[in-house]
């Protein structure tokens, strides 16, 4: 215990250090990040990414474009 004396002598008061709530909030957060991550990974798995035919049963003509009105 007397080694740590020297160091005791050395803290600085009006040094501000994060402690134990700042462990607490820092691990609140990548805890959300992690479980943001893990969740948009699933809904992105989901996502068909395969693009439907806009083909449509009426559509026979070919659309030139041109305007009629």
């Amino acid at each position: 215990m007397t080694h740590l004396v020297p160091l005791a002598k050395e803290f600085d008061e009006d040094k501000v250090t994060p402690g134990v709530l700042g462990f607490i909030v820092f691990a609140a957060l990548a805890l959300a990040v992690w479980g943001l991550m893990k969740s948009m990974n699933r809904h992105m798995g989901r996502v068909n990414f395969a693009e439907a035919d806009d083909q449509h049963p009426d559509a026979s003509t070919p659309d030139t474009g041109k305007s009629t009105a």
